[in-house]
Order: structure tokens, then sequence, then C-alpha cells
């Protein structure tokens, strides 16, 4: 475990430029309600004719919420998978190459390099000063990714770090978390048969009588590190042949 560590891969912002190089990157400037507006617009490439070839990631550096709120951070959509050439960028290789990719990192999986000194670490804000409009949680621009259908606004590309109570063995997945109040979200672990990983956690959680399990929900992590299954952060890296560098503790939000 290090103090310091160099990472030799792509954090987010730099998958953002590479993907404005690339031209798949729209940048909207003008103000945009997030709870009515942007994932609408953002939707419309994929119902509206258009060619997958000319979806695009969609930047948003301009937000607002329905009462008329700004707020400091911006947000970009579709910076994913929104077509098979964004995918390409994030991969690192080629569209063809994809496939033979994932074969290989399967295969070859490589330890994280742990650090103590992040810089996700710089900022904590803890206690009563997450509580109140406009504090913790409610601070960040979460949007309404279905507007009329979803009942509140809604994390979709999250790292949900849970640990098995008994084993040890840690866990990553995806999971939405909806914002119920600035120091609260409701994260769904059980949309499939039996639960996913964190749910499973959960229940052993319950089994042996815990009133908290701990739970660590990142946000912004680099791109291919919301493609790949992780599990006990062996990150499957090939690509860059580079552990990914893991803050301890990680960022808790």
């Amino acid at each position: 475990m290090m103090s310091e560590s160099k990472r030799a891969y792509p954090d987010l912002h730099e998958h953002i430029e590479a993907l404005e190089k690339a031209g798949l990157l729209v940048t909207v400037d003008d103000p945009v309600d997030k709870d009515s507006e942007m994932h609408t617009l953002v939707r419309w490439q994929f119902v509206g004719g258009l060619k997958e070839s000319e979806r695009k990631a969609f930047l948003f550096r301009n937000i607002q919420n329905a009462k008329g709120r700004s707020y400091e951070l911006p947000i970009v959509v579709g910076a994913l998978a929104a077509n098979q050439d964004i995918y390409s960028v994030g991969m690192g290789v080629p569209v063809e190459e994809i496939g033979r990719k994932w074969e290989q990192a399967i295969a070859n999986p490589i330890p994280p390099s742990e650090v103590l000194e992040a810089p996700c670490h710089e900022v904590i804000i803890e206690g009563e000063d997450l509580i109140g409009e406009g504090n913790g949680l409610d601070s960040l621009p979460i949007p309404v990714s279905t507007p009329g259908l979803d009942n509140a606004p809604t994390l979709t590309s999250t790292n949900v770090v849970t640990k098995d109570p008994e084993t040890g063995i840690q866990n990553m997945g995806t999971y939405r978390a909806g914002l119920k109040a600035a120091d609260r979200l409701v994260v769904r672990m059980a949309t499939r048969v039996g639960g996913a990983g964190g749910y499973q956690h959960y229940k052993k959680h319950r089994e042996r009588g815990d009133k908290e399990m701990p739970v660590a929900i990142v946000l912004g992590v680099p791109r291919v590190l919301l493609l790949w299954g992780l599990r006990n952060y062996h990150l499957i890296w090939t690509k860059w042949l580079s552990p990914v560098v893991w803050p301890v503790p990680p960022l808790i939000l």
C-alpha cells in the first residue's frame, strides 16, 4: 500500500476529451433542466430515426433543476456506450478488437494498487453539514432519468462497493440510487432473481442482526472501470497493463 501512485490509464476527464477529439461529443452550454429536459433530449437520438453511428455523448455544463436552481458540476450523458464507437474509445481499442480484448482481460486479472492519499480524500463532508437543501447529496446535479416515471432524481452510473461480512470478499456493482434526502439514497440491488452481489451482502448482514452495512458509492471513476466486472478489485486491465489506483478508504457518498 502506497501513499502515492501514478495511473497509466485515462480518467473520466481524459475520456471526455477523447470523445470530443473523435467528434463523438456534443457540448451544451445553454441552461438545461436536469429534471425534465436533459435525458429527454439525449433519448431523441435513440428513438428519432438516427443511425447508431450518428449518436453522440452529451456534456451539459449549465445545469438547473425544475425550480431554477443552478449547479456547479456538469453532467455527461451517453458517454459509456451511446454507440459502438464511444464504447471503443472507452475500451482503448478499435471496435473489431473489443471482443478479443475482453477475452484477454478476463483471462489476465491484475490486482489493484492501493494508495493512502488520493484527491477524493481532500474534501470530507459529514454530520450536520450534510443536512438541508443544497447540502450533501443534494449539492450534486442528480437528474431524473425518466421524467414522468421516476419517483426521484437517480444516479445510474454508480460503482457501489460492499463487502461480504463473512469472507471479506468485496463486490462492486452498478445500481440505481434514488435521492431521498440530502443525506440519504435508496439503492436498488434486488432487480434480478436472488438479488445482485450487494444484495447478497445485505442479506447476510440482516441475518447476523447487524443494524448497519458499510457501503461506498463511487462516482466519476475511469471509463473502463464502469465496463469491467470487478470482484475484490482484481482489475481486468490488459490494454494499459497497469493496476487500477484505488484509494483506501474509497470515496464514500
